[in-house]
């Protein structure tokens, strides 16, 4: 693995909230945040004069970089990232194809911590960088939802993300990636009348040009899930996500794409009373990582309507 790919590795990496995203997309991170649908995935807030506000922080560590076959790559590494991202969720009593309409968007903040030191025989390569800046903004203007029963809840979304984050091509990390990303996602929640809930999501992401680099990153698909049990007004159970990148990354001189993928799972937890806030816990550790670190996602997600 070449020093220059293990530098962009590493800086995606730390792009990941859930986040949020390792070498195959530009930068090796998955280009949207991880983690963000658990419990009550298939169930978007319900229509209110002023909508939903929301907030996440997520904290994303690793000091693992895994190469094609999932070993160890020979380097020396250490990042963090913690995640601070504003929400607002406006569903309406607008119906279009049956299912009641709405929209959102989200403001993320990042603060990076990593370092990488890669053994050459020419010496050791190092890099390092420290800082906390605005990360690219998200934007879903088409959110349906349906409810089929009341044990039954399904959303549609189109998800768009801008490139509005601090972004900066010779610094190994960048809280912004410079390309936009368009992502049609499908949620859905069953839960039975004892209680048993089974959540999932489903995501694809397709990638455009950075233009200051030429180089455009492959499609990337991911599944979150959560199964638990409902107990009064707590869920308790398991969580997690697979992701995995399914088309080649295309610039300058690059003959082979190397895919990543990545599996996490870990114990989630949610509360939910009428008139209080919702909230939502989760710890996820991450397994069978390719191209990519491996590491852990703690995350912690409020909401109210208002």
């Amino acid at each position: 693995m070449r020093p220059k790919t293990i530098t962009r590795a590493v800086g995606g990496a730390i792009l990941i909230l859930s986040a949020a995203s390792v070498q195959a997309t530009e930068g090796g991170a998955p280009t949207t945040a991880f983690g963000l649908y658990d419990f009550g995935a298939g169930f978007m807030p319900p229509a209110t004069p002023n909508g939903a506000f929301g907030t996440r922080v997520a904290f994303y560590s690793a000091n693992k970089l895994k190469d094609n076959s999932g070993g160890d790559a020979p380097v020396d590494l250490s990042l963090d990232v913690l995640s601070v991202s504003l929400a607002h969720v406006r569903m309406t009593d607008y119906e279009l194809w049956g299912a009641k309409y709405g929209w959102s968007a989200v403001l993320p903040f990042f603060r990076m911590d990593a370092s990488l030191n890669v053994p050459t025989p020419f010496g050791t390569f190092s890099d390092s960088a420290e800082l906390f800046r605005q990360a690219d903004m998200t934007v879903t203007p088409l959110i349906l939802q349906w409810n089929p029963s009341r044990n039954l809840g399904v959303n549609a979304q189109f998800q768009i993300q801008a490139p509005t984050g601090d972004y900066d091509k010779n610094r190994l990390v960048s809280p912004g990636l410079n390309h936009w990303t368009f992502s049609p996602i499908l949620n859905a929640s069953y839960i039975s009348d004892t209680g048993f809930e089974l959540s999932s999501s489903f995501q694809l992401d397709f990638n455009t040009r950075n233009d200051d680099t030429d180089y455009r990153s492959g499609t990337e698909y991911r599944h979150e899930f959560a199964v638990g049990q409902h107990v009064k007004e707590w869920t308790v159970g398991l969580g997690g996500y697979y992701y995995r990148q399914i088309s080649d990354d295309k610039g300058p001189g690059l003959t082979n794409g190397n895919r990543a993928q990545v599996f996490a799972a870990g114990p989630a937890l949610s509360f939910f009373r009428p008139g209080l806030p919702a909230v939502w816990l989760h710890a996820y550790k991450e397994f069978d990582a390719e191209n990519r670190t491996e590491g852990y996602q703690l995350a912690l997600r409020i909401a109210q309507s208002f």
